[in-house]
């Protein structure tokens, strides 16, 4: 069983600072260093929630199991005028390959599903990554388009209804 603690601004502040303790303070539970390495993304979010504050709700969450922090999840943003989200969701590699993955992404699919704004969960792959295409079997997910992302280049887009 997951669960999700939400990552506030200033413990993402705090992460980016390389503070792992003062971070853990501020969210309420204890974080990791390998969290602290996720800096990019909690600079990304920082950003977001600057520009658009009810993405705080959405996008940054540490994920526990057993009382370990295992990975972190979330959602690219708020729903959008379609009633659409996209996952996004990683495991610590201390933690991979025991099932960590598809249960954030089933807490993820059922947070989505609370929200009556939200019509469609998305996942954006690259084909080559086997191991989440492996983690959204399963779930209903179907290919409904690709995209090219700057970061990690063609992605294949696939969607689920909420």
């Amino acid at each position: 069983m997951i669960t999700f603690v939400r990552l506030p601004v200033a413990a993402m502040r705090a992460l980016i600072d390389g503070d792992v303790a003062r971070a853990g303070e501020l969210a309420g539970a204890p974080l990791t260093e390998w969290l602290r390495s996720e800096k990019w993304l909690w600079e990304i979010r920082v950003r977001q929630i600057e520009q658009d504050p009810a993405s705080e709700d959405w996008v940054a969450r540490a994920a526990f199991a057993g009382g370990h922090l295992v990975g972190h999840g979330g959602f690219h943003a708020p729903p959008d005028a379609e009633g659409r989200v996209e996952v996004g969701y990683s495991v610590d590699p201390a933690y991979r390959r025991r099932g960590f993955a598809k249960a954030m992404l089933g807490e993820l699919i059922r947070r989505a599903e609370a929200d009556p704004r939200v019509k469609a969960v998305r996942a954006s792959i690259r084909p080559d990554n086997t191991a989440s295409l492996a983690t959204i079997a399963g779930f209903g997910f179907e290919k409904i388009g690709e995209q090219w992302d700057e970061e990690d280049g063609l992605e294949i887009v696939y969607e689920r209804p909420a």
